[in-house]
Parts: structure tokens; C-alpha cells; sequence
């Protein structure tokens, strides 16, 4: 029923709320097929690393969907800018891998069989590095989204005081 369909519309965007609002990075393999809610939550990650033969597709329109899910809308047009953005939504069609990479959708790609081994490797190097750099920083980078330069200029200024003055 609606009340169904409301709820769990709100649940897939809790996930990706929360998956940004995580103050660790998040580090995608993806190997093969990525569509749909699986495309969004690869968008949502902080780094994504794809084998040569993934692909990927925004397809909610082909379904009679809207494109803006999940906020596909809201997250794609940052990492590939609005023409490419508005095109993998209004159109919804699969694209390799090497264009993904292309468009700076993908981080990296790599030889198939591959994808999380590196995916594996970029997180332990994270993980091994000074964790409160790395948590402020994606904390900055979701906050300076919505920001002016002015504003952040004067958060960035605050919060790297703050950490110079952590051991």
C-alpha cells in the first residue's frame, strides 16, 4: 500500500544519508553489473573501483521511475557535473566501465578479478592513517557542498585548527 511504498522510499534514503554521514570513507569494488539502488549506493561511496568489464546504469527511467533516487540527483551531478549526470538519469542506458572512468564516475579501473583486492588496499591504507584527518575531511567535503566559498573558507580555517591542535 502507499504508506509501504512511503516507507521504504524513505529507508533506501536513510541508507545513503547514512552512508555519507559516516564520518570513515567508504570504498566500493565493483565487479560485473551495478543498476539501480546498487548504482546510487556506488555513487554514495567515497571512492569506487570497478573491474574492466563492470557496468553500470542509472536505470529508473527505463521502469517508469524518476531518475532523482536515492538522491541519484543530488550526488551524481557533483562527481560528474550536470550534463553527464543528466544524462546517465534521463536516459538510464548501461555505460562501460572506461567511460565511467572517463566521466569521473569511477576512480579506477582495473583488470577484472581485481576490484577488491585494490578496493581492499585503498581502505587499509585509510584505515592506517590519522583517522581524524581523514573523518574531517569527508565531513568537510559534505558540508562544503552546500557551502559558499566565504563560509567555506571560515569552516576550513576553524576545523584545521582544531586538528593541529590534536596530537
Amino acid at each position: 500500500d502507499e504508506a509501504d511504498v512511503h516507507a521504504f522510499t524513505r529507508m533506501t534514503c536513510r541508507l545513503i544519508e547514512n552512508m555519507r554521514a559516516l564520518e570513515k570513507p567508504i570504498v566500493a569494488a565493483l565487479n560485473g553489473t551495478t543498476c539501480g539502488a546498487g548504482a546510487v549506493m556506488a555513487v554514495a561511496a567515497d571512492i569506487r573501483i570497478a573491474c574492466d568489464s563492470a557496468k553500470i546504469a542509472f536505470l529508473f527511467t527505463k521502469v517508469g521511475l524518476s531518475g532523482a533516487d536515492m538522491g541519484a540527483a543530488w550526488l551524481l551531478p557533483r562527481i560528474v557535473g550536470l550534463g553527464h549526470a543528466s544524462e546517465l538519469l534521463l536516459e538510464g542506458e548501461f555505460i562501460s566501465a572506461a567511460r565511467a572512468r572517463e566521466i569521473g564516475l569511477y576512480n579506477h579501473v582495473v583488470p577484472d578479478g581485481e576490484a577488491l583486492a585494490v578496493a581492499l588496499d585503498h581502505a587499509k591504507r585509510l584505515a592506517a592513517g590519522p583517522t581524524m584527518g581523514v573523518r574531517v575531511t569527508k565531513r568537510m567535503l559534505n558540508a562544503e557542498a552546500s557551502m559558499t566559498l566565504e563560509a567555506a573558507l571560515q569552516a576550513e580555517g576553524w576545523v584545521q585548527a582544531e586538528c593541529m591542535a590534536h596530537p
